[in-house]
């Protein structure tokens, strides 16, 4: 058996591991394990009882987080109007010159976002995309011939978030410096857009569990009563 580490033992000090938690019990928890020197980052970890097989069971979309994410994020916008999607505030703005960067291996960005327009040209590097979650979509507001309300929106704390093929996800809700009220408010809207998100063909139970972590600390089980009737 593999032996615990001391930061998962002292983590282990804190909260029983074992037991379940409110939302606010788990963020004053989370506040008292040991801490790194970098500014970790706190995500809502979900298990969903949908089949990830079932490609109508897909769970995907966003979250607009009321007190930010906490993170810098770097917005790609794929245009042909660079000089307004820049002072809209995206870090970098094109389009043909920018898929050439990206068949050439170029990925320093976080997300990307695009007009209708541009998406039939975006098309051809979706299979470099796709994959690690860069694709611009409608179902995540990141395909909009407004987009400068939809940098903004991501510059303002909108987080996405997908379903991986063991029917796991997770939405970031903040930063361990964040104080616990601001923690507790993002994750209540986290759980909240989550819950709506359930495939209209599913029949059962749809979120089965949830956990709240930090990058290098054990995750906190949240209650059932959070989210058993969902």
């Amino acid at each position: 058996m593999k032996k615990a580490s001391k930061r998962r033992i002292k983590a282990q000090e804190v909260a029983d591991l074992r037991n379940e938690y409110s939302i606010s019990e788990a963020v004053e928890l989370l506040s008292k394990m040991p801490k790194t020197k970098f500014d970790e980052t706190v995500v809502l970890a979900v298990h969903l009882g949908v089949d990830p097989k079932q490609s109508d069971h897909m769970v995907r979309g966003t979250v607009v987080l009321p007190n930010g994410s906490g993170r810098n994020i770097r917005i790609l916008a794929f245009t042909d109007d660079p000089e307004s999607a820049l002072a809209s505030g995206a870090d970098v703005a094109g389009l043909h010159d920018i898929l050439q960067k990206i068949n050439e291996g170029w990925l320093d960005f976080d997300i990307a976002v695009a007009t209708t327009s541009a998406m039939r040209d975006v098309r051809s590097v979706a299979r470099i995309l796709g994959p690690r979650g860069l694709m611009p979509n409608p179902k995540t507001c990141t395909v909009s011939d407004d987009l400068d309300s939809a940098i903004k929106a991501v510059k303002a704390g909108r987080v996405e978030f997908k379903m991986d093929k063991t029917a796991n996800l997770a939405v970031v809700i903040g930063k361990r410096s964040f104080d616990a009220q601001k923690l507790v408010e993002n994750c209540e809207v986290a759980v909240d857009v989550l819950s709506k998100a359930r495939p209209a063909e599913f029949r059962g139970k749809f979120i089965a569990s949830m956990t709240v972590a930090a990058t290098m600390t054990p995750g906190i089980k949240l209650s059932s009563k959070i989210f058993g009737k969902f």
